[in-house]
């Protein structure tokens, strides 16, 4: 029950830290694969690739919540700084906020009045609403239909507390942006409108706030406004440099404006930032590496995905392509069958269709890999 307050609290904290050009701040998708583990802090350190861990626990009970926080030296293991907070659930945010000071503190850096307002929280004043709202942000990381509806209606109720939520509306923009890239509601196109309505009024309310943006970049890249996707990408990477998705999308937009080359290193930077990275980013990467002609090394990162999501009928799709362009025919056609295994709906021309290419032989270079293995007409 308490999990997503605990949670919520965490992922404000690092997204406040992230915001930090002269820290290097790991993202929550992998920080949190450590949670509720018996590891080393030295180890945790390793495989992050980072200097310092923060660890700390988060209790609530009434009205009151408890907070533990310490920062420790990931080489040696020694604490740089510890504290525990008492407070009022009413004072949550002076606590984020104190953490986060402090932190800073420990580590020594040198501020500026810009680095300063960054640190500035960027959610509700209104507990209840930032209650809904952490509710809702948790469910939509699930990523699935029935967590993407559930989180829309407590994002909606936080609105409904306070209409000048920023955060609450980019997230509520991602869960329409979540129906149209899966096909969830009964009109795709529909849930692409409502998403830019509600990221661009995110960017109205709160112009510094990295997920307003990264929500507008998503709208205006599937509705082939490259340019404007790359700029909202842009910005929300300036306002958050350690902002693994920002990259990502930026590396999308720019893959679709036929730019593979920064794409791949804005993929590369997004790893680096999420070392454990959702598995769909190898196939962004081989499609970019598909885009320059690389056919090997994109199969190699598909075979990759295919090992962490065999269920993947996208993946399987471009590897037949790469097959037929590679002259391995044989295993272009096996590859196919196994897309029509796992999808029997699989339609090329939807592909052709939603697929946000600037230039449209792009998509088309796919479909001759196809075509020279004899799956296509």
């Amino acid at each position: 029950e308490q999990d997503y307050f605990a949670d919520g609290i965490s992922e404000d904290i690092i997204t406040a830290l992230s915001k930090l050009s002269q820290l290097f701040v790991i993202a929550r998708n992998s920080s949190f694969t450590f949670k509720g583990q018996n590891v080393r802090v030295q180890e945790v350190g390793a495989k992050l690739g980072v200097r310092h861990v923060l660890e700390g626990s988060v209790r609530k009970s009434g009205n009151r919540v408890r907070i533990t926080a310490q920062l420790i030296d990931a080489t040696t293991g020694g604490h740089l700084w510890a504290e525990r907070f008492d407070r009022d659930l009413t004072d949550i945010f002076a606590v984020q906020d104190d953490v986060t000071q402090q932190i800073v503190g420990a580590l020594a850096l040198n501020l500026t009045e810009g680095d300063r307002q960054r640190l500035a929280p960027e959610h509700s004043r209104d507990t209840e609403a930032y209650d809904y709202f952490l509710r809702g942000r948790e469910l939509w990381h699930r990523l699935t239909r029935e967590t993407n509806i559930a989180a829309r209606d407590l994002l909606q109720r936080a609105i409904e507390l306070d209409p000048t939520f920023a955060s609450a509306h980019a997230f509520l923009a991602l869960t329409h942006g979540l129906d149209y890239l899966n096909r969830w509601s009964a009109s795709p196109s529909e849930s692409m409108a409502q998403a830019e309505e509600v990221a661009t009024q995110a960017v109205t309310l709160d112009g510094s706030n990295p997920w307003a943006h990264w929500a507008l970049a998503i709208t205006k890249l599937y509705t082939r406004r490259h340019d404007g996707a790359i700029n909202e990408a842009e910005r929300a990477i300036v306002l958050n440099p350690n902002f693994a998705e920002g990259h990502v999308i930026l590396g999308e937009a720019l893959y679709y404006s036929g730019r593979s080359e920064e794409a791949l290193e804005s993929f590369a930077r997004g790893k680096t930032l999420n070392p454990y990275f959702p598995d769909v980013l190898l196939h962004f990467q081989a499609l970019a590496q598909f885009q320059l002609g690389r056919y090997e090394e994109a199969v190699d990162l598909l075979m990759q995905r295919l090992a962490r999501n065999a269920v993947t009928d996208v993946s399987r799709a471009l590897l037949a392509a790469c097959y037929g362009h590679l002259g391995r025919f044989a295993e272009a056609r096996a590859a196919w069958e196994e897309v029509l295994r796992v999808n029997p709906d699989y339609s090329l021309e939807y592909r052709r269709k939603v697929l946000p290419y600037k230039n449209p032989a792009d998509f088309e270079v796919a479909v001759d890999g196809l075509r020279k293995a004899g799956i296509v007409q």
